[in-house]
């Protein structure tokens, strides 16, 4: 498989193909969380529609908002379903939600010494994240990891600095299994952090947590599986710990495939299921429900489908789960909606 260099396409904030930006027909910016998967569709899509050309930046989710809200780009990308409060921002057309792939967000180390894959309880992972817990050695972490030799040290954390759908999703959790953090921080895609190093996109965070010993920090599952870095397991709402992959982030899935709202708006993280891992989410294309432009428009519709369909063989390879055939359907349906 094709190595995909995650620190190139972030750094240069460029397309997730080769061609510049003038060249291309569509426009889009957001999240980094599923850059590495758009990147490879975007090359696909083009090979078998050389007539489209998709010019992406992965600027964070806070950002292909801002950027879709203000009309510069043709649709954004976000890990964290727009409010109520930035919809009402669009009067002239509604915003709407394609989930495109499902994955989850990994709490990753670099602790001296330590080789093993750490556990976490929810209570371990808010306080460190808090700033109650400043020692890997504290009774709440070596509690469940008997056997590893966790070191007297103090732990740096390390956050995302821009706004980002991979905070919310790692907020959202927090705010779940934490009522002090629900009060005091809450869930969003930027937070007042009690604690903590900041670093930009995933790979600025997952760089910054290899380059810091004894760091935590949190990225999207396939930025810690490229850069060989390790991350923990997580004690779910079962009590079971599992590791996030393609089986356990699809579980999370399987409760709300059924019941999914008919806007696709929806948190799954803290899932129940005993082989569910807690911190998923599926991550969203925002598309205007009208274009003007009927050659974007019908372009956009195209990519679509593609991706619902052909595009989703592309995940298992990149660490993301596929759709749900269920949420699939809908989403197909929802197509239509484009004017």
């Amino acid at each position: 498989m094709r190595k995909i260099w995650i620190a190139s396409l972030a750094a240069l904030g460029l397309a997730t193909f080769a061609g510049s930006a003038a060249a291309a027909n569509l426009n889009a910016a957001g999240a980094t969380f599923p850059a590495p998967i758009y990147q490879k569709w975007f090359e696909e899509f083009k090979n078998s529609h050389p007539s489209i050309q998709v010019n992406y930046q992965a600027i964070g989710s806070g950002g292909g908002i801002r950027q879709l809200t203000v009309g510069t780009v043709d649709f954004g990308a976000s890990d964290m379903p727009m409010t109520h409060e930035q919809l009402s921002q669009f009067s002239k057309f509604k915003v709407l939600h394609f989930p495109t792939v499902l994955g989850g967000v990994v709490p990753t180390y670099n602790i001296r010494g330590v080789t093993q894959g750490l556990k976490f309880t929810p209570d371990a992972l808010a306080g460190i994240y808090l700033g109650e817990i400043t020692k890997w050695n504290d009774g709440r972490i070596a509690k469940e990891n008997p056997g590893v030799r966790l070191p007297n040290a103090d732990i740096t954390v390390v956050h995302r600095s821009d706004g980002s759908g991979t905070t919310f999703v790692w907020t959202d959790y927090l705010s779940k299994i934490s009522s002090q953090w629900k009060n005091k921080v809450g869930a969003n895609t930027s937070v007042n952090w009690p604690v903590g190093l900041g670093s930009k996109g995933n790979d600025g965070v997952a760089g910054l947590v290899k380059q810091t010993p004894n760091s935590i920090g949190y990225v999207e599952l396939i930025y810690a599986v490229q850069q060989k870095m390790g991350y923990g397991s997580m004690r779910n709402s079962a009590g079971a710990f599992v590791k996030a992959d393609l089986e356990t982030v699809t579980a999370a899935a399987a409760g709300a495939a059924s019941n999914i709202p008919a806007d696709f708006r929806v948190s799954i993280t803290d899932a129940p299921g005993k082989n569910a891992y807690p911190i998923a989410t599926f991550t969203w294309m925002l598309i205007p429900s009208k274009i003007q432009d009927a050659s974007k428009r019908n372009d956009i519709k195209t990519f679509l489908k593609w991706m619902l369909t052909t595009g989703q063989k592309d995940c298992a390879a990149l660490s993301y789960a596929p759709l749900p055939r269920e949420v699939v359907a809908k989403e197909l349906k929802q197509i239509d909606e484009i004017q």
